[in-house]
């Protein structure tokens, strides 16, 4: 595995040569709007704007997860790329000043109320609806608990493992090795976790579970980052994947994955989602026909 060259680094840093890899284009030294666009409004109170990475999904599944269960939580989502830049419009930087997706507005309240972070919308969605977040105090603290695990754990995972290991110019030995370390360990992690337990948190699926399943059952399954499963040794980890199928098997589960999806199978990308058919009818094998 080849190393890069020796680099010392200045007193100052100043932004030269683009040197971020795959995702380069889209990372700035500085935060704000970039132009002027306002963002689509439909018809439901709930508006989200995202793309369907690993936190993007984490919000539809829960919408997803709500409709499903019977509660009125209908919405629009919004397809942001992303990789055009549309993350930096005028609209998305007042709902996300972070230029992050996902972004979630709730027209429902006045003034509407902006929520960002996935996380967050996670939490704010669970005590909206009274739903997958437990209310004894000691459950909701262990939801809450590993809830804030994976906000904290994700970034180890893609902007460290993912980024050298798949997205990266230069492969890096040491920031691989250090990164993989870290990311084996929190698979142990989790596998230890579900020995004893059905879900993340207990015997209840809940937010916690919506959080932590797109990226490691996405990563175990070998959907992240090329041969990643492989250079893992995912199959050891039993437990992990038998939570993770029967999260995949959730009706609620594969609809919230479809939903701004961009890649792979057409039949399962759901571009923009305005109403519970566009399931059967918006799908993009079939706008495409």
């Amino acid at each position: 595995m080849p190393m890069s060259d020796d680099y010392t680094p200045p007193k100052v840093w100043t932004p030269g040569k683009e040197n971020g890899g795959q995702f380069a284009s889209i990372n700035k030294p500085t935060a704000g709007a970039q132009f002027d666009r306002d963002l689509p409004v439909g018809r439901h109170p709930l508006q989200l704007y995202s793309l369907a990475t690993p936190n993007g999904q984490k919000v539809t599944i829960l919408l997803e997860e709500l409709l499903e269960a019977g509660h009125d939580a209908e919405y629009d989502a919004w397809l942001i790329k992303i990789g055009d830049g549309d993350q930096f419009g005028s609209g998305f930087v007042a709902a996300n000043p972070n230029s992050k997706i996902p972004a979630l507005m709730d027209h429902s309240v006045t003034p509407p109320q902006r929520v960002f972070e996935s996380g967050s919308i996670l939490l704010y969605l669970a005590e909206k609806y009274g739903a997958f977040l437990p209310t004894d105090p000691a459950a909701r603290t262990e939801t809450l608990n590993w809830l804030f695990w994976q906000m904290g754990a994700g970034p180890y995972l893609g902007g460290g493992f993912g980024h050298f290991y798949a997205y990266a110019p230069t492969k890096i030995e040491y920031a691989i090795d250090r990164f993989t370390m870290e990311v084996k360990r929190q698979l142990d992690l989790l596998d230890r976790r579900l020995v004893d337990n059905r879900f993340i948190a207990g015997d209840d699926y809940t937010i916690a579970d919506m959080a932590i399943w797109p990226w490691y059952g996405r990563l175990i399954t070998g959907g992240a980052y090329g041969d990643a499963a492989t250079f893992l040794d995912a199959e050891s980890y039993r437990n992990l994947h038998r939570w993770q199928a029967e999260i995949a098997a959730r009706p609620a589960v594969q609809r919230g994955i479809m939903v701004n999806n961009v890649s792979g199978d057409p039949s399962k990308q759901l571009h923009e989602r305005h109403d519970a058919s566009d399931f059967q009818t918006r799908t993009e094998d079939k706008r495409q026909a």
